[in-house]
């Protein structure tokens, strides 16, 4: 435990944007590049700012917390802030940084399948270094939990692809009718941090649609991209009771995934009911709260499902009962059950965190609809970053901060300290980063 003295003195000698910076350059050497290589759809005659300034721009936006684009605008405009992206871009000359409406014309014209493969980029360039090798299930396969989440609620309608949802006020008998845009997520879990590594917008093609979009749609799409990116990557789909379905557990026989899923009474009827009569007669054959049945028929295919009644914190008795494709021993139990769990880490670490704690991801950056799910893909390659800084940055392994100080800490040294040369000539020596546990 350190005293306030020494910690005073450690802040001090501490560029929070520089640590940033060192984390950035040692898990991907090559992300400027990659943010350069993106392609710009504006008249080149034209364009001040090239894709790499607005993109930095926006990620810097993200890392250090602030909630809108007006108050980045405002709050980048310092000599400090110009300086530094210069330095980390490797321009010659840079006058000013971007205002929000050139960035949200940029990223109104942006394929986001750009954004889309530096993603795939960042998560690649993390599975060889091999750092995470040991949270893989059982040693194998990546746990990869599958979700979805509201990003925008309207009272009017905000484009043709918006989900519709009719409320009927039971006193007046009066409709009212709510309009929003849902995002279907992917998340390659490790440890207590969760990358994305995919994203599927829940959205109608048009306002004609008989039929809205929905989750289970939008997890084919889903599917197929993430089978496409990653060929041959050993993966194990996490979900709640909604992926526990026939549709999903075709799609993950095709692609030779695993699947561990929340399973209710109500989702599966038959299986229920074997499952249940089987505990009945084996209710003694419990240990340590567990049971678990292997081989239950369904449709062409045998299911195996384990049961677990643990302790919460509250001191109550809490039922989990999952459904899964990997054949459950009295060896592999707890780490089946403890994977199937860990479902949750995208609501905490995943959507609360987005949402509530850092990148204000319910808040419109833009209102037109391609800058929005640009914006999105953005903080979740932010948010990539931001969890490995947290993890690696030496400073943080001494002085404890909660998120808000990690990014107001950011924010401030981004805006007060320009990087030396000195600092930059660092970048390009090896560095090593143990995370903190």
């Amino acid at each position: 435990m350190i005293t306030r003295k020494e910690k005073r003195e450690q802040e001090k000698e501490t560029n929070y944007f520089f640590e940033f910076l060192k984390i950035k350059k040692h898990f991907f050497k090559e992300f400027t590049n990659r943010l350069k290589s993106v392609k710009d759809h504006r008249a080149q005659g034209y364009i001040t700012y090239p894709p790499e300034i607005i993109l930095f721009t926006v990620i810097m936006k993200n890392m250090t917390g602030l909630k809108s684009m007006r108050s980045m605008s405002n709050g980048f405009n310092k000599e400090e802030c110009i300086e530094n992206v210069r330095k980390t871009i490797g321009l010659e000359t840079l006058d000013e940084l971007p205002h929000y409406d050139t960035i949200n014309d940029f990223l109104a014209g942006l394929d986001g399948s750009e954004l889309e493969e530096i993603r795939t980029y960042m998560i690649k360039e993390l599975l060889k270094k091999r750092c995470f090798e040991d949270y893989r299930i059982l040693g194998k396969y990546w746990g990869v939990i599958i979700d979805g989440t509201g990003l925008h609620t309207f009272h009017k309608k905000h484009c043709e692809h918006c989900l519709r949802r009719e409320y009927k006020d039971k006193e007046t008998g009066e409709t009212t009718t709510i309009y929003m845009h849902h995002v279907l997520e992917a998340k390659l879990v490790v440890g207590d941090m969760v990358f994305s590594i995919g994203s599927e917008f829940i959205e109608n093609e048009s306002e004609e649609v008989t039929k809205q979009d929905c989750e289970i749609k939008a997890f084919y799409r889903l599917a197929e991209k993430m089978k496409t990116t990653y060929k041959r990557l050993p993966i194990c789909i996490l979900g709640d009771s909604l992926y526990a379905c026939e549709p999903v557990f075709s799609r993950c026989d095709a692609y030779k995934w695993k699947y561990i899923c929340r399973f209710k009474e109500g989702r599966i009827k038959s299986v229920a009911s074997e499952f249940n009569a089987i505990k009945k007669m084996e209710q003694n054959k419990t240990e340590d709260g567990l049971f678990w049945v292997n081989d239950v028929p369904y449709n062409k295919r045998t299911v195996h499902l384990m049961e677990a009644k643990l302790e919460t914190e509250e001191g109550k008795i809490k039922q989990y009962v999952f459904i899964t494709n990997l054949k459950i021993t009295k060896k592999n139990v707890k780490s089946l059950i403890a994977a199937g769990r860990s479902r949750w880490k995208i609501e905490n670490q995943g959507f609360n965190q987005q949402k509530n704690i850092r990148y204000h991801l319910e808040h419109a950056n833009s209102h037109e609809y391609t800058a929005m799910k640009n914006h999105y893909l953005l903080i979740q390659i932010t948010d990539i970053l931001m969890q490995l800084y947290e993890k690696g940055a030496h400073i943080f392994k001494t002085v404890k901060k909660t998120a808000q100080e990690k990014s107001s800490n950011l924010l401030e040294a981004f805006r007060t300290r320009k990087l030396t040369d000195e600092d930059y000539g660092v970048l390009f020596k090896a560095t090593q980063v143990r995370f903190i546990t």
